[in-house]
């Protein structure tokens, strides 16, 4: 008796350990490479960008920023252990949830002109930068439950309802970067779930009335939408030599760093747009042209190339997805991280409006790196389960 039980003991354990190596095989190992390759690409940026900003501690916001880093892999680990479909069956909790953080947002005090942080005093953090993860499980999990009606206008409409919750309570805070971000993840979530191709340009009419309403009409009517700053932010994109001065400093002094740049950069002690802080929040909004400055051509490529890479293996893992929620979701984060890429990096060249949306995985900011690597574990989890359905 005590042989048998030893026996099946032994048994298990070994069907354990080749369960584990097998989980650890289907992982997407070309994205979990990349994904590292672009965080340590990030904190060797923010070490050279940040290394004059404070005198007593040259490393102190590399620091930080590898502490974020550490606690954001800790969550992908625990994200990608987690089975997606826990959250499609609980979409309606993510959804409250998300809503009411965000919603709390607005009853604390301002920090820096804005409600966009929650501060639990151990820790500062910006629930839009998180919701952009869970607001897209959310809307995955109610088109994934109507499947069957996604051609009814009814279902279209009632998902955009659901997605304007959090877009306006974003937009209040005011953050018209993260809303956007949001708009931009409803657009290709109902796009991936096979939203009819009529229903989705209505919407984009839909849309870009409203941007007509709000940036032309409301204005011209003295009924203005958005804060004096936005609006400056919006005339000084479409005028950028009006206020070089003023209203368009921001991008002059970005565009100039980039340029400085040229092809092997000046190095992080020759960077005098950076090291003298004549191009504002450099570890942030504009850590690109910092980066372009300090690293030039080559530099700036090869982060874009990282880039690239990680869009290219979230792609794909849409199109391995076992069911239509994991395929929802991974295309909504996709986007999400293309959309962020391209405006943040848009902006500080004049392509695209400044609009406060921070780098991917290289500007500073505890939120915005976790939140992200939350993403790329949900990634991670959807390719291994849909490996294992396959095998």
């Amino acid at each position: 008796m005590v042989d048998y039980a030893s026996r099946a003991a032994g048994r298990a354990r070994r069907r354990e350990t080749t369960d584990v190596a097998s989980f650890v095989r289907r992982l997407d190992w070309v994205l979990i490479g990349a994904v590292a390759a672009l965080v340590a690409y990030g904190l060797w940026s923010i070490a050279g960008i940040t290394r004059h900003d404070v005198t007593a501690d040259p490393h102190y916001y590399l620091t930080r920023q590898a502490v974020y880093a550490s606690i954001g892999v800790l969550c992908l680990v625990a994200a990608v252990l987690v089975d997606p479909d826990v959250y499609r069956t609980r979409w309606r909790l993510v959804f409250g949830g998300t809503c009411f953080l965000i919603a709390i947002v607005l009853l604390t005090g301002p920090i820096r002109g804005s409600r966009r942080w929650l501060d639990l005093g151990f820790f500062r953090f910006q629930p839009s930068e998180f919701g952009k993860v869970l607001f897209v499980l959310a809307l995955a999990g109610f088109l994934s439950e109507r499947s069957r009606r996604l051609g009814d206008p009814r279902t279209t409409l009632r998902a955009v309802g659901l997605a304007l919750v959090p877009i306006f309570l974003v937009f209040l805070q005011p953050d018209f970067g993260s809303a956007l971000v949001y708009c931009a993840a409803t657009a290709a979530v109902l796009l991936v779930a096979g939203t009819p191709w009529t229903q989705l340009a209505a919407l984009a009419a839909g849309a870009v009335a409203i941007a007509v309403l709000v940036l032309g009409l409301l204005p011209a009517a003295g009924l203005p939408v958005l804060k004096d700053y936005q609006q400056q932010r919006l005339t000084g994109f479409l005028n950028p030599a009006s206020d070089p001065g003023g209203t368009t400093y921001n991008i002059t002094q970005s565009k100039n760093a980039i340029g400085a740049g040229q092809f092997h950069g000046r190095g992080p002690n020759n960077a005098t747009q950076t090291t003298l802080n004549f191009l504002p929040e450099h570890h942030t909004d504009f850590v690109f042209a910092s980066l372009a400055e300090e690293r030039g051509f080559v530099g700036a490529a090869l982060l874009l190339m990282l880039y690239l890479l990680v869009v290219w293996r979230g792609l794909r893992i849409v199109t391995l997805a076992r069911e239509p929620f994991s395929a929802i979701v991974a295309g909504g984060l996709v986007v999400a991280l293309l959309f962020q890429v391209f405006v943040n990096v848009g902006m500080t060249m004049g392509i695209a409006p400044i609009t406060g949306i921070p780098l991917p995985f290289v500007s500073v900011g505890g939120s915005s790196m976790i939140a992200n690597l939350i993403a790329v574990g949900l990634l991670l989890a959807i390719h291994v389960r849909a490996r294992g359905a396959r095998r």
